[in-house]
């Protein structure tokens, strides 16, 4: 028989959510377990999930690297900068990614020993009275039960039923991300996130780059301006993307390193096909749940296989919680870091609250794309009133003197009470002036709030400041 360990938490999930949740609980004075099921590249325990592994911040060491390469045959000759016959090595490019990586994973498994919360590297599965099986790694099983279970499970990859993954050819955000050279032809099928910014990395590098995107429009999700502009940037780096191209088959040929992927598509044309070398299919994520939750448990999930949760991230079952991307809400790491916190600090006894309102989206592309808030797209549809100001980054002094002037800052505040509702922008290092109207939004802050900041100048945050001032027509730097 296995014996039962006890631990005032059992967290399932060492990503964004779930080491946050475990880190908060520890400093609180609980005593903490997680479980995590992910291996590194090295078959070692990797924890930090999907984001420090194969997400967030390994796309980002390739956005980097990638954008240096770019910048030296097309901007650093404004500059006075010149290169001759500039290379690419692959697989240095990709080993520093996984040194990145290691780093990130290692830090975390440092900061569990340093807040004395106890890993288990295997799959756990939730049962009856907050009872938690794992089957580790070793093949040996152990049982924990936790006066408290936080659920953070994370997400997986959508896969196509025509476009299975093969890890090699087909592949989704891990394959793309480990490419050992640049494909001459890459066809990625979504243009979100993920789409976008991997097919980014390799169009930087060489690549000739077609993205499908079924719907209609491009990046419905963020306000049609910026994604107006974004695409005309994207079009301009030889980035390819077609709209309302609905993918229906895929057949792959040849053998070895000769292998082609043809994609078959309907368009507006009619019936099309896209032959590649490599294909990313990046449709989207769903909750990875599936074997996680015991029919006992009583723990409810929705017909999207997210578990269901009230605003606090209680499942309804006693003690039992669950947060991150296997729970409503944006699928993005730092929500799970927010929800993770604010479940420790419930369980602890003391507030704990995540305002999804004014949670920001970012794309790492280039230009980079973020915003938070309604879009004016959603303010029309809900019939609410609003005012809107925007200001180019090509009147910014910082931004020409960068010589990356493309994009704008808009600021969107309600007609009546000037609250801020949104703040939208495509830019450079938008990722980092977003925060500005999170900020001013949480502090239910008006327009003319952020037009009375004194921002520094020269600085990019001068065009949030002049699309504040605009608001009201009084910016100093257009006509309004």
């Amino acid at each position: 028989m296995v014996e039962q360990q006890q631990f005032d938490v059992v967290v399932i999930g060492a990503g964004p959510a779930g080491y946050h949740a475990a880190i908060r609980a520890a400093q609180l004075g609980l005593k903490v377990a997680c479980i995590d099921a992910a291996l590194g590249k090295d078959g070692q325990p990797a924890l930090g999930g999907t984001c420090l592994r194969v997400g967030c911040i390994p796309s980002k060491a390739l956005l980097d690297s990638s954008r240096q390469f770019w910048n030296m045959g097309h901007l650093f000759g404004e500059h006075g900068i010149a290169f001759n016959d500039a290379k690419i090595d692959v697989p240095t490019m990709i080993g520093r990614k996984d040194k990145i990586v290691k780093q990130f994973t290692g830090g975390i498994a440092m900061l569990f020993k340093a807040n004395k919360i106890t890993p288990f590297y295997g799959f756990g599965t939730l049962h009856a009275g907050n009872v938690v099986k794992v089957k580790q790694h070793d093949g040996s099983e152990v049982e924990l039960k936790g006066t408290n279970v936080v659920i953070a499970a994370g997400s997986d990859s959508i896969e196509l039923p025509f476009a299975k993954f093969d890890g090699d050819t087909i592949v989704d955000n891990v394959g793309a991300l480990n490419f050992e050279s640049t494909p001459e032809r890459l066809g990625v099928i979504g243009a979100g996130v993920i789409g976008l910014e991997l097919g980014s990395v390799w169009n930087r590098l060489g690549s000739k780059v077609t993205v499908l995107e079924a719907a209609p429009s491009f990046l419905a999700a963020a306000d049609a301006e910026v994604a107006k502009t974004a695409a005309r940037e994207f079009k301009k780096q030889g980035l390819e993307i077609l709209v309302g191209a609905k993918a229906s088959k895929v057949e792959i040929s040849g053998k070895g390193n000769k292998k082609e992927v043809t994609i078959s598509y309907t368009d507006a044309k009619g019936e099309q096909t896209l032959v590649v070398d490599k294909l990313l299919v990046a449709v989207g994520r769903r909750a990875a749940t599936k074997g996680l939750l015991a029919e006992d448990c009583a723990v409810k999930v929705n017909d999207r296989g997210q578990i269901e949760v009230d605003e606090h991230n209680h499942t309804g079952v006693d003690g039992v919680w669950a947060v991150g991307d296997c729970v409503r809400g944006p699928m993005l790491a730092h929500k799970g870091f927010e929800e993770g916190i604010a479940v420790a600090e419930l369980i602890a006894g003391l507030p704990g609250h995540v305002n999804l309102d004014t949670i920001p989206w970012v794309i790492y592309t280039e230009p980079e794309i973020a915003w938070v808030g309604k879009t004016e797209e959603q303010l029309k549809a809900e019939g609410i009133p609003y005012k809107v100001g925007s200001f180019p980054f090509a009147a910014v002094g910082r931004a020409v003197a960068m010589a990356e002037p493309a994009g704008f800052a808009k600021v969107i505040a309600h007609a009546e009470t000037d609250r801020v509702l949104g703040l939208h922008l495509v830019g450079a290092m938008v990722s980092e002036l977003v925060h500005e109207g999170v900020l001013t939004m949480e502090f239910s802050g008006s327009a003319d709030d952020l037009a009375r900041i004194c921002h520094a100048h020269p600085s990019m945050s001068e065009a949030i400041h002049d699309a504040a001032m605009a608001v009201a027509k009084r910016a100093i730097h257009k006509a309004n």
